[in-house]
């Protein structure tokens, strides 16, 4: 006999895992046959008493923004010395335009374009880790979104 049930962490893996899954996986992660979902106490004090996922497709460039790479001032202009297959040729590295100037307590650097933001440098959070195996936007937003490169697949958002 077949056993079709699935768990819930089980479910959202297959149904999509978009930014809604990073808040649920704490919660799922002691048991995955744990059936009560009702609020605990938390084993901190939270301070956010809300969250905002702003996501701008078509917005500047990480490096124009939030996220500095001084080795592109190294290669501007020049040949990068790695190559990438993506839908255009590339083959140059270009710096970023804007300075870039550390806010805060925790030194967040934030570029020229949104110096206002930087007297609320401590109450934002700059996810900086996201990577995917594919350079392409299109691929890696669905990635990002859905869990899912290729395919689309619903993601607790939808």
């Amino acid at each position: 006999m077949i056993d079709h049930s699935l768990t819930r962490k089980d479910l959202l893996g297959h149904a999509g895992m978009g930014m809604g899954l990073l808040g649920l996986a704490p919660m799922l992660a002691a048991d995955d046959k744990i059936q009560d979902l009702s609020p605990r106490e938390s084993h901190y004090t939270p301070r956010a008493k809300r969250v905002i996922h702003i996501f701008l497709n078509g917005a500047p460039s990480q490096v124009d923004t939030f996220d500095p790479k001084p080795e592109l001032d190294k290669y501007d202009g020049k040949e990068l010395y790695l190559k990438y297959k993506t839908e255009r040729q590339t083959g140059t590295g270009m710096k970023s335009p804007f300075a870039f100037k550390q806010y805060g307590q925790s030194g967040l650097p934030i570029s020229e374009i949104f110096k206002e933001l930087g007297e609320f440098a401590d109450d934002l959070c700059v996810v900086r880790s996201m990577h995917t195996s594919v350079p392409n936007h299109e691929r890696s937003i669905l990635m990002m979104n859905c869990g899912e490169g290729g395919q689309i697949r619903p993601s607790l958002g939808s």
